[in-house]
């Protein structure tokens, strides 16, 4: 029988006239719902965050422990100081990323391993090998502020039940301002010579900056006050503010991922599309949507792979051009989407090996303490706050 929705009924004997079917009841095709996936649950136990939260906590209590020492160190020259038997340690370059920088530039144009705060050369190249191998994991897995950074988000978080989100437009300008400070550090120490770029390290500003460096936050200002309880406040509500929008350091780091071997890797034939990957990531990218997450905002945090109820959807694993064909009993090749995921317990052992081995190298080597007289320390560390730098051509 026909529907109104098909055709209207005319009556017998009226006049054998089409009237078109009305409009509001005529019946569209409707798309199928998307077949809901059979969820084939994960068996195995998640240890990253576990292991992760386990380096962040071992990193900021050697932090803490370094920044202890290096103030009893600095306090003992200035006035009213007591003499102690502890040496400056030179680990407190980790903090010099601008110094470190340049020492690097000087040995890639010298050929020389820089006398003056050689540490800090080494262990930003540790954090780029980091970077290199593991997206940017420094950032997730050892930098302090990082560490503080998601404490704190993680505290709004339960204050308010939940973190905000920028507009996408102004989300993308704020990311802008970390690769916009990047450039400006980069163009001032390209535009250094060798010459140049000696004469400021030793310099009694290089000399001591990480004196000034300690001495800005012993002494922090009115202004300086206010900026640091405005970057708190905002990490407060925003997940990794500072880390997302301002540190040129970790834009560094994310430039180099970007030629990572490893990434973050989704299997879309396990995927239920539950998008609890995409809710969890801190970086705010679509997990959910991609099948290989190339983003240079990418941590390397594994909150996501944590998160994923699916068994073998989400791993760090190489890329798509290192994948094998596995041949199964019915003697056809099928794909293996993840042949080569890396484990936690690999990555978490190449950090590892990664940090202890260029510290432990430097060390042995004799390259990881800066030879500065202890007369010196003495004549420029009460006058720190004083020192003012050289601009390039200056040390000529």
């Amino acid at each position: 029988m026909a529907t109104q929705a098909q055709s209207e009924i005319i009556p017998e004997g009226s006049p054998s006239i089409l009237i078109p079917p009305d409009s509001s009841h005529v019946a569209r095709p409707q798309s199928s719902p998307k077949p809901k996936k059979k969820l084939i649950r994960r068996t195995d136990r998640d240890y990253s965050q576990v292991t992760r939260r386990g380096f962040q906590a071992a990193f900021l209590l050697l932090n803490i422990w370094i920044g202890g020492i290096f103030y009893f160190w600095v306090r003992q020259f200035e006035p009213g100081g007591r003499p102690t038997s502890f040496e400056r340690p030179a680990g407190v370059e980790g903090w010099l990323p601008i110094a470190g920088l340049m020492n690097l530039r000087y040995f890639v144009l010298s050929h020389h391993v820089p006398t003056m705060h050689p540490a800090g050369m080494f262990l930003l190249i540790t954090f780029l090998a980091v970077s290199f191998l593991f997206r940017k994991a420094f950032c997730s897995w050892l930098c302090p502020v990082g560490t503080l950074s998601e404490y704190l988000w993680r505290a709004g978080q339960k204050l308010f039940r939940r973190n905000f989100y920028l507009p996408r437009w102004l989300d993308l300008g704020l990311r802008s301002l970390k690769y916009l400070l990047l450039g400006f550090f980069v163009w001032a120490v390209t535009s250094m010579a060798v010459d140049e770029l000696a004469s400021f390290m030793n310099s009694p500003y290089g000399i001591i900056a990480d004196v000034k460096m300690l001495n800005f936050f012993r002494h922090i200002g009115e202004t300086g006050a206010i900026v640091l309880g405005v970057l708190v406040v905002a990490s407060l509500f925003i997940q990794n503010f500072w880390c997302r929008f301002l540190c040129p350091y970790g834009a560094l780091l994310g430039i180099v991922s970007l030629a990572s071997p490893t990434r973050i890797r989704r299997n879309p034939e396990s995927c239920i599309d539950c998008a609890k990957c995409a809710k969890a990531c801190p970086s705010a990218l679509p997990v959910d949507k991609l099948v290989t997450i190339k983003s240079a905002e990418c941590t390397g945090c594994l909150e996501c792979v944590a998160i994923c109820p699916a068994k073998d959807t989400l791993s760090l694993a190489l890329p798509s051009k290192f994948d094998v064909t596995i041949v199964g009993e019915d003697g056809q090749g099928h794909p293996s989407l993840h042949a080569f995921k890396v484990p936690v317990w690999a990555m978490a052992t190449a950090i590892a090996v990664l940090f202890f081995g260029v510290v432990g190298f430097a060390k042995s080597a004799g390259y990881w303490d800066s030879h500065v007289p202890r007369a010196l320390y003495q004549q420029l560390v009460p006058h720190a706050d004083e020192a003012q730098h050289l601009m390039p051509g200056e040390g000529d």
